[in-house]
């Protein structure tokens, strides 16, 4: 439960993402799914995560859209770069590696098909099955907080990844990174 906390609080580091308009003009199943899990996301207070039953009903929700996402998938219907788009950031949301790799697998599925704003989830997606796994992050997109580290976006490659090659993707660079880590910081009650 500590490790799916953490991973639940890593996320919600991150603004919700607003909905993009759909490229059918029509609200498809999956556009309903991205914005169900985008609203449990949106104004959420750190102190829920001490509730319980709130992180129990989250984990409940997250999981039974990964199942009907991949449903939809399995019956090939997703075929537009909004769906693998909206599917990436559903398996974001998941609690285990292959959950963050299939994530990754549906960004780059979004940017190949066009859409363009898919390189930062596909960013985010690799940093977070690489920490998962035991690795260091290299675009510097996850944000932890616990008690034994305080907030931190540890453990984390600073070098592999150029700043330059951050902008491409939509990733902030990282004396953003550092600014936005320090503020995480400045937040927490004096002498933590």
């Amino acid at each position: 439960m500590k490790a799916i906390m953490a991973m639940l609080i890593a996320g919600m580091a991150l603004p919700a993402i607003p909905v993009a308009a759909q490229t059918s003009g029509d609200v498809t199943e999956m556009a309903q799914i991205f914005q169900d899990d985008q609203a449990v996301r949106e104004n959420i207070k750190p102190e829920q995560f001490k509730d319980r039953e709130f992180v129990t009903r989250m984990i409940a929700q997250d999981k039974a859209r990964r199942a009907r996402t991949a449903k939809l998938m399995e019956q090939g219907k997703l075929t537009t770069a909004d769906d693998f788009y909206h599917a990436a950031f559903i398996f974001q949301h998941g609690s285990e590696p292959g959950d963050y790799l299939l994530a990754h697998s549906l960004a780059i599925a979004a940017t190949a098909l066009g859409r363009k704003d898919a390189s930062w989830i596909a960013a985010a997606t690799l940093d977070r099955y690489l920490q998962a796994i035991g690795q260091k992050q290299i675009y510097g997109t996850q944000y932890r907080n616990s008690p034994e580290t305080g907030p931190t976006m540890e453990p984390y490659d600073h070098v592999l990844i150029s700043d330059a090659l951050r902008r491409t993707l939509g990733v902030p660079v990282q004396m953003e990174q550092q600014k936005r880590l320090d503020g995480m910081k400045a937040q927490l009650p004096a002498g933590k």
